[in-house]
């Protein structure tokens, strides 16, 4: 049985087309920064980091390994990580996000999971949907939030049991999805190495990220 080929073409996708990707804002073609709406959700970067590194222990189907943590946070903090350094992938969303209000909206993980009502809001209406009143009293905007939540996701059988396009397994992409998680891995000094770190880099930008 010939394996189906994990690449296609966008124009073969019916429209409207949702698609998803963690490239650089600046990698993005132009036919969609020009066009498209983009949806920017990102994580503070010790979470994101302890996320990623279960990511690939579980596709490597290996135990997370201390010694390794050690390694690649530091890897991390010098800039080195698959998709650039964290704090310019950060920056060029934000960027855009402040000079195109209409195409790029810049969403933080931290405040979705304290607040998911108001920034459903938000996103609804920058994407051309915005909630009436009247649906908003009758509650429509937490039932929709119900099935979308990380607990109901995981919980689905295609994310427990099914694998993706190129054989990694669903359940992959879910752990705990918690904030602050980092706390169990990282220690203190490793803690404060990133956070002056994070205020170096975002001097000149309004941007803070919660950690707990």
């Amino acid at each position: 049985m010939k394996k189906k080929n994990p690449l296609f073409k966008l124009d073969d996708l019916p429209s409207p087309r949702i698609l998803a990707t963690h490239v650089p804002y600046s990698a993005l073609p132009s036919s969609i920064r020009d066009t498209c709406r983009v949806v920017y959700v990102c994580r503070n970067p010790l979470d994101q980091f302890i996320s990623f590194c279960h990511y690939v222990a579980k596709l490597l189907k290996n135990p997370l390994n201390p010694s390794l943590i050690e390694e690649s946070f530091d890897l991390m903090c010098r800039g080195v990580s698959p998709y650039g350094p964290f704090w310019d992938h950060v920056l060029g969303y934000w960027k855009a996000s402040q000079e195109r209000l209409d195409n790029v909206l810049f969403l933080k993980y931290e405040d979705m999971k304290e607040d998911p009502i108001s920034h459903f809001k938000v996103l609804a209406k920058f994407m051309g949907f915005p909630f009436s009143m009247e649906e908003d009293r009758q509650g429509v905007i937490e039932e929709i939030l119900k099935p979308c939540s990380f607990d109901n996701l995981k919980a689905l059988e295609v994310n427990k049991t099914h694998k993706n396009d190129v054989g990694h397994p669903n359940s992959a992409y879910f752990r705990k999805g918690e904030v602050g998680d980092w706390a169990n891995y990282l220690t203190p000094s490793m803690a404060e190495r990133m956070n002056k770190l994070m205020k170096e880099k975002f001097s000149n930008a309004s941007l803070n990220f919660k950690f707990y």
